[in-house]
């Protein structure tokens, strides 16, 4: 006779143990899940402000203008192109055509968006929350999706010898819409007479939706 000691578990004791361990799990995917979502948002954040700031820095330091444009034509959604202006021959002369420094993209689950639920007091004053890409405010036309960094720094809506252009400032708002939470949203601000550039994030103080600055 084998004693109690020796005997293997019964099946119900099995189930009750995988059950358990699938619904640890599932726990543990929505947690991962949500972590995960927020960090590629994140991460679109993140690599939006550092090529805005990194280009704004290269048109200083090497004394030429860089665009910055989003969501170009002829590339897919979520990219962002950084191209070089050479200077003309001549002072006022034909410019010619712009150089493709590089490309960035951003998570395919991120977009340049809004939501439902943003307020109309826009970052900076900028807008009302309404067009994911708005640059070129206060210059009367429709919005602009790419913004011209100067030698001196300021961010301009033309480029060129020529014309140096108005000042060009904008916001850009970053969401994930499969969430329904409007707070998983972010916005950067251009300032185009310094071509000072802000984070922004969406907070809920006393029950009205505002945009701070982090």
């Amino acid at each position: 006779m084998k004693s109690r000691s020796h005997r293997g578990f019964s099946l119900l004791e099995m189930m009750i143990v995988v059950a358990i361990g699938f619904t640890l799990a599932a726990i543990s995917f929505i947690a991962m899940k949500s972590s995960l979502s927020k960090g590629r948002l994140d991460n679109a954040y993140d690599t939006t402000l550092m090529v805005l700031r990194n280009t704004r820095e290269l048109a200083i330091s090497q004394s030429h203008e860089y665009i910055v444009t989003f969501n170009p034509a002829g590339y897919a959604a979520g990219t962002i192109l950084v191209q070089y202006q050479p200077p003309a021959a001549t002072p006022g002369g034909i410019l010619p055509a712009l150089q493709e420094v590089n490309t960035f993209t951003i998570p395919s689950d991120i977009t340049y968006g809004v939501q439902s639920g943003f307020p109309t007091n826009a970052p900076d004053g900028f807008g009302a929350g309404l067009v994911p890409i708005d640059f070129g405010q206060g210059l009367g036309g429709a919005s602009l999706n790419y913004v011209t960094f100067f030698p001196d720094g300021s961010s301009r809506d033309t480029n060129g010898s020529s014309s140096i252009g108005n000042y060009n400032s904008g916001v850009i708002y970053l969401t994930r819409t499969a969430d329904n939470s409007v707070f998983s949203s972010r916005a950067i601000t251009v300032w185009g007479a310094t071509g000072r550039i802000r984070g922004w994030r969406l907070y809920n103080p006393s029950g009205v939706n505002t945009w701070e600055q982090q």
